[in-house]
């Protein structure tokens, strides 16, 4: 059986379940009553709007306050460049992918018209991703237009396959910031 509820401040005198007086202070039966304020006119000591004692010079004065965040890269950094190269090699792949062989060529012309006339090394990379997509964009499109063959599709699948295999391996090294020359290629764009 429960015992049934008691009044607060009944029973137990240490009871964690009583409220707490938030008016400690004033209760007669707590603890010892507060010092007395001081006398009208006595001497206090500091307060909170009193000067440091003698001896502190002015705080030291250090320049300039420090630079926060990283800061946005210097536009031609190498981190722009390695980013558009990264989108002409992997884009490549990407839009063969998504255009089943077709559409190889999209982001490596947008990389080069994008940052190509600002970077050479970026110009370089996007024309070899331009030049090896835009062969098999090439090869991939006639196959699909002369799908009533049937050895077409298959021609058509290893050209989306291969774009998207050297594309990815182009992306890799173009990460770790060396060239990447695609195995068989030909110069359609200078």
């Amino acid at each position: 059986m429960t015992e049934p509820p008691r009044p607060p401040g009944d029973g137990i005198p240490d009871d964690p379940t009583a409220p707490a007086n938030p008016y400690a202070a004033n209760d007669p039966n707590f603890g010892s009553a507060p010092p007395p304020p001081p006398p009208y006119g006595a001497p206090q000591g500091p307060g909170y709007g009193a000067p440091p004692p003698p001896g502190y010079g002015p705080p030291p004065q250090y320049g300039a306050p420090p630079q926060y965040g990283y800061g946005a890269p210097p536009p031609g950094s190498a981190t722009d460049d390695k980013t558009w190269v990264l989108v002409a090699h992997v884009g490549g792949a990407g839009g063969m992918l998504i255009g089943g062989g077709t559409l190889g060529w999209v982001a490596p012309l947008v990389a080069m018209l994008a940052r190509g006339s600002q970077s050479p090394f970026v110009r370089a990379e996007a024309v070899k991703a331009l030049n090896f997509q835009l062969l098999l964009s090439i090869i991939a499109t006639a196959c699909w237009l002369l799908f009533c063959l049937v050895v077409t599709p298959v021609i058509a699948t290893a050209a989306m396959v291969l774009g998207i295999i050297f594309g990815v391996i182009a992306g890799v090294k173009a990460n770790n910031g060396e060239p990447y020359n695609y195995p068989f290629n030909i110069s359609i764009v200078k």
